[in-house]
């Protein structure tokens, strides 16, 4: 086995397999000649992925592994870690994505000619695309000088860099050197040929997501629905600063446009590596990224931005307090220590132009604090504060609160009568965990918003948006959580709703009752009781049916099927991280079957869901219509018994080897008549679930109409005209 060989761990095998981890389990018990650990821990061993590629061929489990997935597998285990890999993949993408034929000329020969010279082929690149860091610089030699604003530091190492010192700022990337590189070798080899087929931006975001995904508590991530509705506040910008940058989604999301700046930092140093490759190769822009501490030590005090978007740390004791009490960025007043947030909306403010907007997602807490009412006061006086938005809950983590954003301005002079937008996109929050509608909230804030900045002020959007004379603020609390000052909707179209309700429960309940399978006829003979069987894999390498696995990759304004979509029986309503990785799309016929949570659940794909792509945690069996009908396949997948053969049990979950599940050998026109009773189970099913969401509905409108003095206690609602809940007007 050769030195530095890329480990998969079990889970990593099943994924190169199409199997369950059960399956991995399995091979090692039953095969003498399955590969022996190479790392990992007794509970948890890890294996060299050529080792198990040979092992999975010569059984006949893998005819050949996936481009895509050898190339994620060696990034995933390499031996530096993932975001080494990741950062030295990126920066050869980069390379490729300018200048190809210096690709071709350093990748010919070993690997070690590839590695001894890469790092100068690099360095022709990262300096002309990524520039120099303001406060750092990085000479040829690959080491930092810094200047006035930072302290003296060690070299910045792309592959592993050290946390900077809190008052030090480090170039985002620099050329890592050639023993570095050496152990990269083949995985680098891999990328170029995945962007051979795929480019070298798809590839970065495929490799990208991929690693959010299986790292997702160590990020911190802003959806691009949530970017792109930031963006469209922040409206077009020539230079455009995110001072916490993260992943660079924010700034991703900014249109590109001639002439464009983009600056970048963030405290932690892979972020900010990764930041500056992915917006280098998503622009031709200039991208100037930075590591470093932004409050203590900012990378770009001369920045005079158009925009500033950023999705700040919240609830940080930390921040710099005792050291920056009379940092000339606190022009609206120093903040106290449990107020970093407005640290960070004075510092946006001070990185911007006269009349540059700044919008940062803004914890809700922040609009009402005691501690923070005289900056937010000030902000408001000065005209600083233009607006207020309330999103749904789920916009962004953390999910179960909704997240506000602050859209400001730096005033070019104090408003003589100045107002606040207020806007509250609550309504719009979507079911379970399917997300919010965002193209609801894009629309209704960013409608309100433009309205308002045109004409500095909007008139009252019944529950949605209002402008607030600031004097109207200004008194002990200065609260300016939306729902505190925004009326709610007119009670008629409340009470129409709710009649609307009422009236769609009754149908649906009626329904339910057509529906209901008649009862079994105990004179009728029963179904013998034993048929012969097969099992999905079985029909799977027959060629009866082909089974696909999630994918980890979504496409702009493709819906995702979630397994909570599959498993309450609701549309499409789910995102997965931004990745150009080919999605897996439903089609009508497919069957679709979760695997973890030990239920007994299978779906049909119908006209109305095909097209969304599948999400994670499910498996999608796509039959010949000639050789198995949809309907009888998934009623018989569905069954308790068979369900519980074919899961395993971990400590916390339980999983689904669907390639176990098994159904009876049947002819087609016998499969047909099961799948009609299955069907009709199915539309019995829906109607139900229906019928409860409906019966809550009304439930919480009736609620809500009582205590809000809409609706009275003999039922009929409280306004002129009076409308009964039954959908009667009640006479005056």
């Amino acid at each position: 086995m050769q030195d530095n060989a890329t480990e998969v761990t079990a889970a990593g095998i099943a994924r190169l397999a199409g199997v369950g981890r059960a399956a991995v389990s399995n091979w090692r018990r039953r095969h003498a000649d399955f590969p022996r650990p190479v790392g990992g821990t007794e509970t948890s061993p890890s294996f060299a992925l050529p080792e198990v590629e040979g092992w999975l061929r010569r059984h006949g489990k893998l005819a050949e592994v996936p481009l895509k997935e050898r190339v994620w597998q060696q990034l995933a285990g390499h031996p530096a870690g993932p975001v080494t890999a990741l950062t030295h993949a990126g920066c050869v993408l980069l390379l490729i994505h300018d200048r190809s034929p210096l690709w071709l000329e350093v990748s010919s020969g070993s690997d070690e000619r590839l590695a001894a010279m890469l790092p100068s082929a690099l360095e022709q690149v990262l300096t002309p695309r990524l520039g120099e860091a303001n406060g750092s610089r990085v000479n040829g030699a690959g080491t930092v000088n810094t200047s006035a604003h930072t302290s003296a530091a060690p070299t910045a190492a792309l592959t592993a860099p050290a946390a900077p010192a809190a008052s030090a700022t480090l170039a985002a990337l620099e050329p890592p050197t050639a023993p570095q590189l050496l152990p990269s070798a083949p995985l680098l080899r891999g990328v170029a040929e995945l962007a051979a087929d795929s480019g070298a931006r798809h590839t970065f975001e495929f490799l990208l997501g991929r690693h959010l995904d299986a790292n997702p508590r160590q990020y911190t991530l802003t959806p691009a629905d949530l970017c792109g509705l930031m963006a469209g506040l922040a409206g077009p910008a020539r230079t455009v600063l995110d001072p916490a940058c993260g992943t660079g989604a924010l700034l991703r999301s900014v249109t590109s446009r001639p002439g464009q700046e983009l600056y970048a930092q963030d405290s932690a140093p892979d972020l900010a590596a990764l930041t500056a490759l992915r917006l280098a190769l998503h622009t031709r822009a200039p991208v100037h990224a930075a590591t470093g501490d932004t409050l203590r030590a900012d990378a770009h005090p001369a920045v005079r931005a158009d925009a500033v978007l950023c999705h700040p740390p919240f609830n940080e004791r930390n921040w710099g307090h005792d050291e920056l009490a009379y940092d000339p960025r606190w022009e609206y007043g120093f903040p106290a220590r449990t107020e970093s947030e407005l640290a960070w909306v004075q510092h946006a403010l001070a990185r911007l132009r006269d009349g540059g907007v700044a919008v940062l997602l803004m914890p809700p807490a922040a609009a009402s604090r005691r501690s923070g009412r005289r900056i937010r006061a000030d902000l408001l006086r000065r005209g600083a504060l233009r607006a207020v938005v309330a999103l749904p809950v789920g916009a962004a983590p953390p999910y179960n609160i909704p997240l506000h954003l602050w859209v400001l301005r730096r005033p070019e002079q104090a408003p003589a009568q100045p107002e606040v937008l207020l806007a509250d996109a609550g309504q719009f929050a979507g079911e379970g965990r399917g997300g919010p509608d965002w193209a609801g909230v894009r629309e209704t804030v960013l409608d309100a918003w433009r309205a308002f900045d045109r004409a500095g002020r909007l008139d009252e959007r019944p529950g949605l948006a209002r402008s607030v004379p600031v004097i109207e603020l200004l008194d002990d609390d200065v609260d300016l959580a939306p729902a505190r000052h925004l009326p709610p909707p007119a009670a008629a179209d409340g009470a129409g709703r709710l009649s609307d309700v009422r009236e769609r429960l009754g149908e649906t309940l009626r329904l339910t009752a057509r529906l209901t399978p008649p009862p079994v006829d105990p004179a009728r003979p029963a179904a013998p009781g034993r048929l012969p069987l097969t099992t999905v894999g079985e029909l799977a390498r027959g060629g009866a049916l082909v089974m696909r696995t999630g994918g980890n990759g979504g496409h702009a304004r493709v819906p995702v099927l979630t397994d909570h979509d599959v498993l309450s029986g609701t549309a499409p309503s789910g995102t997965l991280p931004e990745s150009d990785e080919e999605a897996v799309l439903t089609e009508p016929g497919d069957v679709v079957v979760p695997v973890l949570g030990g239920g007994s659940v299978a779906r049909v794909i119908e006209e109305t869901t095909a097209g969304a792509a599948l999400g994670r945690n499910l498996v999608l069996l796509r039959p010949d219509p000639t050789a198995l009908d949809a309907w009888f396949l998934a009623g018989f997948l569905r069954g308790t018994a068979n369900n519980r053969q074919a899961s395993s049990y971990a400590s916390t979950a339980t999983r689904l080897d669907v390639r176990r599940l098994q159904l009876p050998r049947l002819p087609p026109a016998e499969q047909r008549r099961y799948g009609a009773r299955f069907r009709a189970l199915d539309a019995f099913e829906q109607a139900l679930r229906q019928a409860g969401r409906l019966g809550e509905q009304l439930v919480r409108g009736m609620y809500d109409g009582l205590t809000d003095g809409t609706i009275d206690p003999e039922g009929t609602v409280a306004t002129e005209g009076t409308v009964a809940t039954e959908g009667t007007v009640a006479p005056d």
